[in-house]
């Protein structure tokens, strides 16, 4: 899948990439996802006379609303959301965390800080709040312009910026409806708090670790990441480890060891992707970043000593679907099968049969193309587009024929089958068979 990061470039640009991403899907004949990254509400200081200050420590510093350039003691913070949220004894953080205040007054539209981290400060710098949850709408002006251009292009995927509460994600959802799925941005300790809720209203998650661990001690976002990845699985959502997983490679063609540990870590935890963001969006060795990255994923998963993760095992089971994939799972063991092939409608079966984490590839047959590219960066899951099919022996045969066509078996070789019946109708999960590819 290809993340568009709508925070950069012009409305032509997306599109022309739009086309090209379908150009390329239509040359390799694979579904492939687009992911519209909404920018978010970025709160920003405002500018200096002199373009830049030096804070020291000890310093008393005041933020306000007045639109003059700043100077050592003063600068304009043009969100009067911030100003409702402050209090004596609340942190400021600015430049990504490089700069730290603290509120001693606050009044509408002006704040008195005391410089508690030093360091140089220039125009335009953005601010954190770490643990403070603001009155704003995930969705500016801006995004909700970008959000109908995107549906518009049909993207699969509405990445959603500044998560505070499950509030954010029923305001997406409510524009969105069914025509993408919505992935929620966890990159506000709030979020954190709120995790269950809005696991359970978002269609996947991503794990920001940049700007999440501008507001959390760096210690605690690897913790965080397991919590959040297990809380995924459970759940049977989705979930996207993102930033700086092989950062040196913006520079470097080859990544370090610890990157590569870090990406590799993030299998073994039980992640359905990862991503690169500036290492294939701006960096000097964008196709060696992206090979780099799939050979650190094939060589986890191939890790014969890893076991998969089973958090999964045995939580929310309520529907006969879940009991199906379980089977599902377990059948592919028994028979050493080299495909668990699901047809889906949705794509909610093939979601749920990747939570089990099946020792078999699936094989996700779908008449939807827009379900198959929905599908792409969820665990071991490859789509193809089929036409409907409308009894068990055409299901069996195109299974088996697809299955070898892919180069998932040859003749003599196992494959498990799920479907649902009647054919074609979401939801209706009921059926599991075991089949034997036959000879052509």
């Amino acid at each position: 899948m290809f993340r568009l990061n709508f925070s950069h470039g012009r409305r032509q640009d997306h599109s022309a990439r739009f086309a090209t991403i379908r150009k390329v899907e239509r040359l390799v004949q694979r579904p492939i996802g687009i992911m519209v990254d909404l920018q978010g509400p970025k709160l920003r200081i405002g500018t200096f006379l002199e373009g830049s200050i030096e804070l020291r420590i000890g310093d008393q510093f005041c933020l306000d609303l007045d639109d003059l350039p700043g100077d050592r003691t003063r600068v304009q913070l043009p969100h009067t959301e911030i100003f409702e949220a402050l209090k004596p004894g609340v942190e400021l953080l600015l430049d990504d965390g490089k700069i730290r205040l603290e509120v001693e007054e606050c009044e509408p539209g002006r704040a008195i800080t005391r410089v508690k981290t030093a360091g140089q400060l220039s125009n335009r710098k953005g601010v954190n709040l770490p643990g403070a949850t603001l009155p704003l709408s995930p969705l500016t002006d801006k995004d909700h312009e970008d959000l109908a251009f995107g549906l518009e292009k049909g993207a699969d995927w509405i990445a959603l910026s500044f998560v505070q509460r499950p509030e954010d994600v029923i305001e997406a959802r409510r524009l969105v409806g069914t025509r993408a799925r919505i992935m929620a941005k966890l990159e506000k300790p709030t979020a954190i708090e709120n995790l269950s809720e809005i696991i359970g209203l978002s269609d996947g998650i991503m794990v920001a670790r940049g700007d999440l661990g501008v507001e959390l001690a760096p210690d605690r976002v690897p913790v965080l990441q397991r919590q959040i990845v297990r809380a995924c699985r459970r759940e049977g959502r989705p979930v996207v480890i993102a930033t700086q997983m092989l950062e040196s490679m913006t520079a470097s063609s080859v990544p370090t060891r610890v990157e590569a540990s870090d990406v590799a870590t993030a299998v073994y935890e039980g992640a359905d992707a990862v991503m690169l963001s500036a290492e294939s969006a701006s960096g000097r060795f964008p196709i060696k970043s992206v090979a780099m990255m799939d050979a650190i994923i094939r060589g986890a998963e191939g890790d014969a000593t890893a076991s998969a993760p089973t958090e999964a095992q045995g939580a929310g089971r309520e529907k006969h679907a879940d009991a199906i994939c379980t089977a599902l799972n377990i059948a592919a063991k028994v028979v050493a099968a080299k495909a668990a092939v699901t047809y889906t409608h949705s794509g909610s079966s093939s979601i749920r049969a990747a939570r089990e984490r099946p020792s078999a590839p699936i094989l996700s047959l779908t008449s939807l193309l827009s379900t198959a590219r929905q599908l792409t960066p969820v665990w071991g899951i490859h789509s193809v587009v089929v036409d409907e099919i409308s009894d068990e022996e055409s299901m069996t045969r195109v299974a088996c024929e697809i299955a070898q066509a892919s180069g998932f078996g040859v003749a003599g070789d196992s494959i498990v089958i799920m479907a649902g019946v009647p054919f074609g109708v979401s939801g209706s999960t009921n059926l599991l068979r075991t089949a034997a590819l036959p000879s052509r």
